[in-house]
């Protein structure tokens, strides 16, 4: 996106400098092909400073007015990929094939003259004067505009290594502490949930400093998987476990499978113990869950068997009850790390970016875009609204930096 509109924005002035965008990877596109299970969720029907968690807010949200999501759909149906709208608000292409968004951007990146130069690693930025001398694998390019774009540390083998965060560094930005964001979360080996592996759940995961105050809520599908827990609900709660626990926080993670509150749940297993007293406290948990999942938690969190009948509970044991539906302990242990992260938390704080022009404040002339910001989305393709946008205005201004022709960018 950022070579994409520098070099339309330098066309538009009348200059022609050269626009060169060098990646290490020999085939451009990794993390695009293998975003949404392989179809690319471009972005969201909706994105709003809410969906993010970033070093400042106002500043974000400033970026995000620059180039809105109906724009970006508009941006996309030029290169002809139209897109389509599922249930849960994500917009991906018609075509379902992730091919489809990156043959889109290459074809845009040639036509507008983008030099794209693949399987160069970019080692060392420097100052010559008024000029950068980008040092890369293959030779050194000196520009009088740079632009980092070379994401965080999120799935090393698709090239985002982290090395752009030494970059920044290197021309006087600061890091914010960088960890996994939309991971999965591992727990105890043997632990009995690990046991139902494949089993998907609908249920609101909180994160909680262990006093009972609740640092983030979540509600969505919980996969449980072989090593931990997965699927859309816990990637997004998983960033707010992973920081309170890094800060020292009595991090906790709890998980409520009943739809209501623990009052409004007493009262219905109250109520149910006298008008159905033969009930099951497993059936009571399979209405909320499965059969399956309903017996184990009776089974591995309670004192009960799962056939005690409701008729026969005592008030600890209906306690007992309401506490594994509304707030089930779940002991995480960490995470999956960058290896199955999809995107970095942390980097170049927003306050060291003019959020009108991406252009850095510590070394002018500088550009930088993505996720090497501090800014991290939810699941739903709102990283990638983040990557197109602030992307498209960091081309923008380095193309418009430019006071002399024929130089590089």
């Amino acid at each position: 996106m950022a070579a994409i509109f520098a070099a339309r924005t330098a066309a538009a002035l009348h200059r022609q400098p050269r626009v060169i965008a060098v990646d290490s990877a020999a085939k451009l596109g990794a993390k695009i092909l293998i975003a949404g299970g392989g179809r690319c969720n471009v972005t969201h029907e909706v994105v709003t400073p809410d969906d993010f968690n970033a070093s400042n807010r106002n500043q974000l949200a400033k970026v995000l007015r620059s180039f809105t999501v109906q724009q970006t759909v508009a941006f996309f149906a030029e290169l002809g990929v139209a897109l389509k709208r599922e249930e849960t608000g994500k917009l991906f292409p018609v075509t379902d094939r992730a091919r489809t968004v990156l043959e889109a951007l290459l074809q845009a990146s040639h036509d507008s003259g983008v030099e794209l130069v693949t399987g160069a690693k970019a080692e060392r930025i420097e100052v010559d004067g008024e000029e950068f001398v980008v040092t890369t694998s293959r030779g050194s390019i000196r520009s009088r505009t740079v632009v980092i774009a070379a994401g965080g540390r999120s799935v090393p083998k698709t090239g985002s290594d982290g090395s752009s965060y030494l970059l920044a560094e290197s021309l006087g930005h600061s890091i914010t502490p960088l960890f996994p964001a939309l991971v999965p979360l591992l727990l105890p080996p043997q632990h009995w949930l690990t046991e139902l592996s494949g089993v998907s759940l609908e249920a609101e995961a909180r994160v909680t400093n262990g006093r009972g105050k609740v640092m983030a809520r979540r509600r969505g599908s919980m996969l449980l998987t072989h090593f931990g827990l997965s699927g859309p609900l816990i990637l997004d709660i998983s960033r707010h476990w992973i920081q309170a626990h890094q800060s020292g926080l009595p991090a906790r993670l709890e998980v409520s499978l009943a739809k209501m509150t623990a009052e409004e749940l007493e009262q219905m297993i109250t109520g149910a113990a006298v008008s159905h007293p033969r009930q099951t406290v497993a059936g009571v948990a399979s209405f909320f869950t499965s059969d399956r999942f309903g017996r184990n938690v009776i089974t591995h969190e309670t004192d009960m068997e799962p056939d005690q009948r409701l008729g026969q509970l005592t008030r600890a044991a209906r306690d007992q009850l309401v506490r594994v539906l509304t707030s089930l302990m779940i002991p995480v242990t960490g995470d999956r790390g960058f290896d199955y992260a999809e995107v970095t938390a942390g980097g170049v704080p927003l306050q060291e970016v003019d959020s009108a022009t991406m252009e850095s404040r510590a070394r002018p002339g500088l550009f930088l875009c993505g996720e090497i910001m501090d800014v991290d989305g939810r699941i739903g393709g709102f990283n990638f609204q983040w990557a197109w946008t602030s992307g498209r205005l960091a081309g923008i201004h380095a193309a418009q930096k430019l006071r002399i022709e024929n130089c590089k960018l």
